[in-house]
């Protein structure tokens, strides 16, 4: 061993050469320590050294000032450092023999070069000094970004039915524990359930620390979408649920996964298989077709509409493929000309899934002999691809709170069963319209939520005639054959006749079709007989699509019937108000003349004899049968015989003050005489009239109702349907009248339907009531 020791210390150097000599023979010194080659590399030859495409992707780690290697005996077979720091077999090394070219810890060089010919080899010994100083700044830094990450707490951000869990952008700030201004990245990872994905994130990023709730459960103990912040690299570490597992909502689930893709800047795909299996390409070639379809052109409508200061990127994130095996080599070790990323693109061209919205695909394997996982190499990996901000640049959390928002908002919605389809990952029936044409069965093509922003249905394949629905549209032939397409309909009257002209046209020659350029073009009944049919004559016919909520096309809009009962409703009501003034005028004086004598007249009366309450026009007086003052409603409603003035055995309205004071007996000259006897007879006749008209009247509403029914368009909602006003949900009585809109059909009061306008789509020519919404479309109606 003295011997050793003095070999040892002639070799000694405080600098640190390149231990290559592939091009500068050994003088230069080291920049560079490559963990694969397992050597320190000057500037030349580590530039020589990585030319060959299989040996570009060595892990090299630039040296700093006092750099020590670790031993390269301690690191075992596979190069697993991260096994030997768990099990404390680490070492830093001492020396580095000249021949072996290896590096060497003091326990290691006692085992391999104690004894042999190897005793006789030369080494360098490394400045201890130096290295103890190195290795209580690395742990000093160690310890730093592990006090950072300790207050670190996960939140649910999506639970299992895409429903946000955050309010808003400030809250999401807040759970984040991060400052607004901060410009962060998003790393996400996904695979099957099982695979370790949340125990994978707390090692890579938070120090073995369980920031992600792990269960060795055979339930999956991630449900929905969870995120938290890492303040060391500054990202939003996102946790999935599994993929392959057990879960109500799979089609939501999965929707959900490519949502979360979309707003991520670094996938990690974890696997833990000995081969990687065909799922894990299938899942990705799916994933980067459905991003490229439907939420490119999503994200370039979020950045216009949220105004964000930050574009969202088009291109996908980054990918690595985080592989792990046990029995089995790692991708490319059988190929050592070629590198793991080519052989997965071979993969991928082999199952014809085509990973082109991804902006880059790496592969970073490790193979476990004995547990725990080495994740070392996936945090550097993780690390580069973090550093790179060409494709996706670093965006504050208020920016990607709105991107998963927006997404949210317009992906989102139940998915039925029967339009599941189960070869795809990712098919189109999550992210398409799920409204199917009632008639043919077809199934809308537009983006989901479409309707939200005005776009109509549309469907690329012909629809067919179906009776039920009446899905035919009429065109103006002759127009057609000028080069136009004007679409006509069956109405009552033209547009140029006034409504009761309208009216009698419509009872002489039947309806008509009107060209907006041709103008009347057929009328039903214009000639005795021999009519032909307006298809065979005038107009083309189309099939379109019938969609669920949206009116038919060719229904009855003949509103005759409603238009004259709209007619004649004026006039009542018109005769009623001007005639109600006179009217009130001429019933107070007929009840004068046959009111009793000790009856106060009703010109006196201006207000009630107890509260002295003023009356209005409108307001009903009553006179009290016992004293004959006048009273309102409320001040009279009792009832008794007042035989001491002629009215009784029936009881009859007396005032409130009679009502208790029914024991004082009237004095004999207080009671009617024959002349009042008589007119109080004649009293009691005029109430029994009223009465019965009144029942007659109230009769007469009935039928009226139904004729109102009878005549209903039929596009109308029919009124026993009709509860509450269709825009502020006011319920109707009596006070509140129901009224139609003339273009949609529904049941409005009169505050949310005082609009008058043309509907000519309807057949109404002439303004006609509209309710809000109707009114401020455009165009015609």
């Amino acid at each position: 061993m003295s011997a050793h020791t003095q070999t040892a210390e002639k070799g000694q150097n405080t600098t640190l050469l390149c231990q290559e000599s592939y091009v500068c023979s050994g003088t230069d010194e080291a920049i560079f320590e490559c963990d694969e080659c397992r050597s320190l590399q000057c500037q030349r030859c580590e530039e020589e050294l990585h030319q060959p495409e299989r040996l570009r992707n060595h892990e090299r780690t630039r040296i700093k000032p006092g750099h020590v290697p670790y031993c390269d005996s301690c690191k075992g077979a596979n190069g697993n450092i991260m096994h030997a720091s768990m099990t404390g077999s680490r070492q830093i090394a001492a020396v580095r023999c000249q021949v072996c070219k290896i590096n060497l810890c003091v326990e290691c060089q006692k085992r391999t070069h104690a004894g042999g010919n190897r005793r006789k080899h030369p080494v360098t010994v490394y400045h201890a000094g130096k290295a103890q100083e190195q290795e209580e700044e690395e742990m000093d830094e160690e310890t730093k970004r592990r006090k950072m990450t300790e207050k670190v707490v996960s939140f649910l951000l999506v639970d299992e039915t895409e429903e946000i869990q955050v309010r808003n952008e400030e809250d999401f700030i807040k759970k984040l524990d991060c400052s607004p201004d901060q410009h962060l990245k998003v790393v996400s990872i996904f695979g099957n359930t099982g695979d370790g994905k949340s125990h994978t994130l707390n090692h890579t990023f938070f120090y073995g620390r369980e920031v992600f709730k792990t269960s060795p459960a055979q339930e999956s103990c991630t449900v929905g979408v969870w995120a938290a912040y890492d303040p060391v690299l500054k990202v939003v570490v996102i946790d999935t649920e599994g993929l392959l597992g057990a879960t109500v909502n799979l089609s939501q689930r999965t929707r959900l996964l490519l949502k979360v893709l979309a707003i991520s800047d670094l996938v990690i795909y974890r696997t833990r298989a000995d081969r990687l299996h065909n799922d894990l390409f299938k899942f990705l070639g799916d994933a980067s077709e459905a991003y490229l379809k439907h939420f490119t052109k999503e994200l370039k409508a979020t950045t216009a509409r949220c105004g964000l200061d930050v574009p969202l990127s088009t291109l996908g994130p980054g990918v690595i493929i985080f592989h792990e095996t046990v029995y089995t080599k790692l991708l490319g070790s059988d190929h050592p000309s070629e590198v793991p990323e080519k052989l997965i693109q071979d993969r991928f061209r082999k199952l014809s899934c085509f990973p082109e919205a991804f902006s880059s695909i790496h592969y970073k394997g490790t193979r476990t002999y004995n547990p725990p996982t080495d994740f070392s190499g996936l945090r550097r990996a993780v690390e580069q691809q973090l550093e790179n901000n060409t494709t996706r640049s670093p965006r504050q959390p208020g920016v990607i709170y709105k991107a998963l928002k927006a997404l949210s908002d317009r992906f989102s919605g139940e998915i039925p069963d029967d339009q599941m389809a189960h070869s795809s990952f990712f098919p189109d029936e999550y992210f398409t319209c799920s409204s199917v044409c009632l008639s043919c069965g077809c199934g809308c093509k537009k983006s989901m939520n479409h309707a939200k922003e005005g776009v109509p249905h549309e469907s690329k394949s012909r629809c067919r005639y179906s009776h039920q629905y009446d899905n035919r549209v009429y065109t103006c032939k002759a127009c057609y054959e000028r080069g136009m397409e004007v679409s006509v309909v069956p109405k009552t009257s033209a547009s140029t006749d006034s409504p009761w002209l309208g009216l009698a046209k419509y009872a002489w020659s039947g309806y008509v079709i009107e060209c907006p350029n041709c103008g009347v073009v057929y009328r039903s009944r214009q000639y005795w007989f021999g009519n032909q049919d307006p298809v065979n004559t005038v107009v083309r016919t189309e099939i379109e699509h019938v969609w669920p909520g949206t009116d038919g096309f060719l229904k009855d809009n003949n509103n005759a019937a409603q238009r004259l009962l709209d007619g004649m409703n004026f006039m009542a009501q018109s005769v009623s108000e001007l005639s109600l003034g006179p009217t009130k005028a001429v019933t107070s004086w007929l009840t004068d003349q046959i009111a009793p004598a000790y009856w106060r007249p009703n010109s006196q009366i201006l207000s009630c004899n107890k509260c002295n309450t003023p009356f209005k026009d409108n307001d009903t007086k009553h006179h009290c049968r016992a004293c004959g003052e006048g009273f309102c409603d409320g001040c009279s409603s009792k009832t008794r015989p007042v035989p001491e003035r002629g009215w009784g055995p029936a009881p009859v309205r007396v005032c409130d003050n009679c009502y208790e004071n029914r024991g004082i007996q009237l004095d004999v000259a207080e009671l009617p005489s024959d002349e009042e006897g008589g007119t109080l007879i004649a009293r009691k006749v005029g109430e029994a009239v009223q009465n019965t008209l009144g029942a007659v009247v109230t009769a007469m509403d009935i039928p009226l109702g139904l004729v109102k029914d009878a005549a209903r368009p039929a596009y109308w909602v029919p009124d026993h349907e009709i509860l509450h006003c269709h825009n502020c949900r006011k319920e109707f009585s009596i006070k509140l009248s129901k009224h139609h809109c003339r273009a949609c059909g529904q049941g409005f009061c009169d505050e949310c339907s005082h609009d008058r306008r043309a509907v000519p789509s309807r057949g109404w020519d002439h303004p006609v009531r509209v309710c809000f919404n109707c009114n401020k479309k455009p165009g015609d109606l």
